[in-house]
């Protein structure tokens, strides 16, 4: 085996991947820093991270190469980082890469100055060149005679990269904005929907969690079907894909096609998180019993396969298993036949399209192509026959590919994409009433609030084999702080508010910037070239919105005005910005609507578990109301937030009260009342209030 490197003493499991290639790799830290500085070398810096198929092309390839390591050991400072791990990094350079080539992705190849600086930058480069990309052995070869014979260029260039990430960190502008962004938006999701297959744009397709969650808002204000047609087609079209395990539950991180038919295999903890929580929404909305299913069988995944014996949610699982891309999650006819026996493979084979000449590269991605009753008249049965078949054949095909040789599970746990999973779980129970959702998330929150969190407040980013380690990151605070919020509204235990509150003034205290809005690292992180701020999504929701959402919830919870303000200021931050470009910015624009209608707010007055107060939580539960604040005023608990004070039953019962600005309308204990009473209040509540939002101080 080749003798270590530095990453062997790394927690990251895509660090400890490259424990023992040949190249001389160095986790980011100020010893390589120095020695590049001391040695006057430049860095190659190589970003990636474990689920990541091309990740490991480039391993096999190039980092494996002992030619290629040779070269690299003699000329450069070599810098193995885990974006996952290092989002601040992974932010920085992805800019400069997307500034000189046009696009980024991962593995994310970038050479620097010793000062930090970046000179060049791309993604994935072959070992010989190809795809219209150089070599990379030719690449290093032409760099490091460059770096020897012209110093000034590279120095030039670096210089000019770094300036555009810096501006580039800056937002464009504070502005008051309007409710008419939202429609703007919408419109424009409505130029790139595909109303065949669902989704927006062309292949590759990524599931659009935050614009979905927006879309469906928005029909809820507006009644406007044509709204809700682009949601649920998009749900649907996901759900019967090769995107969604059919199998086992849970999505993959994107389709490569159209049709949603081949996914790329890795399965994230974030995607899963928030598609959980949009499906939940659309099966309020649309009582569609699918949403349900797919929203149980994802969260039921993540306990089940995700989530540590300590309590925390792992990362994510690889696209690759022996290496090979989807070998773990493809089947043949044969194989079926082998595991279900004649009959039950016929109808499972036909129901989730799987033949002989396979729906990919000769194998089958395992979807729902035709309705079930369609499938049922095929093969001459009852509907209800063939659900329960295909319900006996899914758990021995499940079985059967547990015996498989699993794909890597990155079992990192990571705060804030675990942050998303508690307020998922959190909903899950407050939904659907499953306990173990709740017992679920409370065991991931205490293992962050317990294993993360330093002696000072502050958090760690992240934890693997009982070690807790890299200060933690704006998202960290921001999801959490949110989906701590989401858990003591579910279960009702103010200590999770306590904890909210906790990282929402550390936010804050740590985060802030002049505009209102955040910074996506801590006053007292280590000096990089840029300090970034972003206000627009991507795979994951803008931090700088959640934290807002944080603070402007935390506000009617605990009835703090100044906590709305500052969520009003970091979202006037990006003001011009979301006028620009809406679309990019549905978690901004999700967070204006509930400053600018502000919430309904609901105490459930009761002892928590009983029969009564339980109906009541039910038949809160069965209505979409997304701007809204929950307190449960449990006589058995302490500590009750403001907004639960003085509520108390209504002759000896259980009773719901509905509040707006701490002043209530009459207490109800009546489940079968609760319906009405709260879709009126909605459309109340949507019709109310100014559009505008103005910037602090004017």
């Amino acid at each position: 085996m080749t003798p270590q490197n530095l990453l062997a003493s790394e927690t990251s499991p895509y660090l400890l991947q490259h424990a023992h290639n040949p190249v001389a790799w160095n986790p980011w830290g100020a010893a390589a820093l120095e020695r590049a500085a001391r040695e006057d070398k430049p860095i190659f810096l190589s970003i990636g991270y474990a689920a990541c198929h091309w990740c490991h092309v480039m391993e096999r390839e190039s980092f494996e190469n002992q030619a290629v390591a040779d070269f690299l050991n003699e000329h450069f400072v070599s810098i193995k980082v885990d974006r996952e791990e290092r989002p601040d990094l992974d932010e920085i350079y992805m800019a400069a890469t997307i500034g000189l080539s046009g696009s980024g992705g991962w593995p994310m190849t970038v050479f620097l100055t010793p000062a930090q600086e970046p000179f060049f930058a791309g993604t994935y480069f072959p070992p010989d060149g190809r795809y219209g990309r150089p070599g990379f052995l030719a690449l290093l070869q032409r760099i490091a005679e460059v770096w020897a014979a012209d110093r000034s260029s590279i120095l030039s260039q670096a210089e000019q990269l770094t300036e555009h990430v810096r501006q580039r960190s800056n937002a464009a502008g504070a502005s008051s904005v309007s409710s008419e962004s939202t429609e703007l938006a919408v419109r424009e999701y409505q130029k790139t929907f595909d109303a065949k297959w669902g989704g927006f744009g062309a292949a590759p397709k990524f599931p659009p969690h935050q614009g979905l969650r927006l879309l469906l808002r928005h029909h809820a204000r507006t009644g406007q079907t044509h709204v809700l047609d682009m949601v649920t087609r998009t749900l649907d079209g996901m759900k019967n894909g090769g995107i969604y395990d059919q199998v086992g539950g849970g999505f993959a991180r994107y389709s490569t096609d159209e049709r949603w038919l081949v996914p790329h295999f890795e399965k994230m903890l974030y995607d899963n998180a928030q598609l959980a929580v949009v499906y939940l929404e659309a099966f309020q909305v649309t009582k569609d019993r699918e949403y349900e299913r797919i929203a149980r069988e994802t969260l039921d995944y993540i306990a089940r396969e995700m989530q540590s014996p300590e309590g925390g949610y792992y990362s994510a699982t690889d696209a690759d298993s022996e290496g090979v891309e989807g070998k773990f999650f493809c089947f043949l006819p044969e194989e079926i036949d082998d595991i279900l026996g004649k009959d039950p493979a016929e109808a499972f084979c036909l129901y989730y399209d799987v033949s002989v000449a396979g729906n990919w590269e000769g194998h089958n991605v395992l979807n729902t192509p035709r309705p079930l009753a369609e499938v049922a008249k095929d093969l001459g049965c009852g509907v209800e026959e063939l659900e329960a078949s295909l319900a006996r054949s899914r758990l021995a095909v499940y079985e059967a590919r547990k015996a498989r040789v699993p794909p890597l599970c990155d079992d990192k746990v990571l705060a804030g994409w675990n942050g998303l999973m508690i307020e998922a779980m959190a909903e899950g129970y407050r939904i659907l009433r499953e306990p173990r959702y709740l017992e679920s998330a409370t065991r991931a929150a205490h293992f962050v609030c317990s294993t993360l969190l330093q002696p000072d407040g502050r958090l760690f980013r992240t934890a693997r084999g009982g070690k807790a380690h890299i200060d933690a990151f704006l998202e960290d605070y921001a999801y959490l702080a949110d989906a701590l919020i989401t858990l003591y509204e579910a279960g009702g235990d103010a200590k999770w508010l306590t904890h909210a509150h906790a990282f929402s003034e550390r936010i804050l205290t740590d985060f802030a910037a002049e505009d209102g809005s955040f910074f996506t690292t801590g006053s007292g992180h280590e000096p990089l070239i840029a300090r970034i701020k972003e206000g627009y999504d991507g795979a994951l929701p803008n931090p700088n919105a959640v934290a807002a959402r944080a603070l402007a919830r935390l506000a009617h919870h605990l009835d703090l005005p100044i906590l709305r303000e500052r969520a009003s200021r970091s979202i006037a931050a990006y003001g011009k910005l979301i006028e620009r470009a809406p679309r990019a910015f549905a978690t901004a624009l999700a967070t204006l609507e509930f400053l600018l209608c502000g919430p309904t707010e609901l105490v459930l007055a009761g002892a928590a578990g009983s029969p009564e107060t339980e109906a009541l939580a039910r038949a809160v539960a069965a209505v979409y109301l997304p701007n809204r604040v929950i307190a449960l005023s449990d006589p058995g608990m302490p500590n009750q937030s403001p907004l639960g004070r003085g509520k108390t039953l209504v002759d000896e019962k259980p009773a719901l009260y509905v509040c707006r600005n701490f002043t209530c309308q009459a207490p109800i204990s009546d489940p079968t009342l609760v319906g009405a009473l709260l879709t009126a209040e909605q459309k109340r509540h949507a019709a109310t209030g100014s559009i505008e939002l103005p910037i602090a101080g004017k």
